[in-house]
């Protein structure tokens, strides 16, 4: 059975994955949690390896937050760039792998809107977590030709699964408290992943590499997404109210910044729809995406 070095391997990410990984490979966690098998902090130190791996699976990273300081700024490129820079080097002392698998993000191409966006859609992505994430992909891509290492990176989309974090969270939380409000009928459309959709597609790219968009072939809205929740949790479905009304409502929270509930920024996000193509990962890859709307349990 091969070795897999599997870096952030204890979070939502790797709480779905690793029992399908499990029955592939041979799976050693490394990171900074208690269930780390390797203890190592990535952004700060190069870890200390005893064996080769035959495959890394990188997923360490930093996301779901907004920095409100230089020293958060700086921390999404400590872990997200540095933390593969001190992964590589480590690597180097026990022997390369023969392929690696990076979890990168569509944010990388900056997009706020826009229809089925492709791999070939410039870079973009000026925020921190973006930036970080895209000179991680540039440090990968020059490392895994000079040592020969077949590199995959992933772009998912939006995450789904038990407990997920981010926006899909944050829907979940304000449904279950009742403080969720649906804004001109939720006809927003967003390109969702299945999280056990990951372990599927780590052996393809170890055969093959490249560069991929990952999401469910169907892109659905925000109200059929609040539907399956709301199913789950046993409630109605959430007031919709006018994009008027929301609208009144951001320019007033425009006047306290990022901290009000809703602001243009934010109304922007909820009201534009955003999908990426997976058009190339089903092509190139025989890769058939978990349907979302038929499988999200939220935990």
């Amino acid at each position: 059975m091969e070795k897999l070095l599997f870096t952030g391997g204890t979070g939502f990410l790797g709480h779905n994955v690793l029992p399908r990984l499990n029955k592939i490979y041979e799976v050693t966690k490394c990171g900074i949690t208690l269930d780390d098998d390797i203890k190592a902090n990535l952004a700060k130190e190069v870890p200390f390896l005893l064996v080769h791996y035959d495959v890394v699976l990188h997923a360490c990273g930093k996301a779901h937050m907004v920095p409100k300081t230089e020293a958060e700024k700086q921390a999404f490129f400590d872990v997200n760039y540095q933390g593969t820079v001190n992964l590589c080097a480590a690597l180097e002392k026990v022997g390369v792998p023969k392929a690696l698998i990076f979890i990168s993000t569509v944010a990388v191409y900056g997009c706020e809107f826009g229809n089925l966006v492709t791999e070939e859609h410039p870079l973009e992505g000026n925020t921190p977590y973006a930036k970080s994430k895209i000179m991680a992909e540039e440090y990968l891509t020059e490392w895994c030709y000079k040592h020969n290492v077949t590199l995959g990176i992933i772009r998912p989309s939006l995450i789904a699964g038990p407990n997920p974090p981010g926006n899909l969270g944050a829907m979940i939380h304000g449904i279950r408290s009742g403080r969720y409000l649906s804004i001109a009928g939720s006809r927003t459309r967003k390109s969702v992943l299945m999280v056990q959709d990951i372990a599927r597609l780590v052996p393809l790219l170890v055969e093959k590499g490249g560069i991929y968009n990952v999401c469910d072939s169907y892109q659905p809205t925000f109200r059929e997404l609040e539907a399956v929740i709301c199913r789950q949790l046993d409630r109605n479905l959430p007031l919709s109210i006018p994009y008027w009304m929301a609208k009144c409502m951001a320019l007033m929270g425009d006047c306290f910044g990022k901290k009000a509930p809703v602001n243009s920024q934010k109304l922007s996000k909820i009201t534009e729809s955003l999908t990426f193509s997976n058009e190339k990962a089903v092509r190139e890859l025989g890769w058939r995406p978990i349907s979302v709307l038929e499988n999200f349990k939220i935990g």
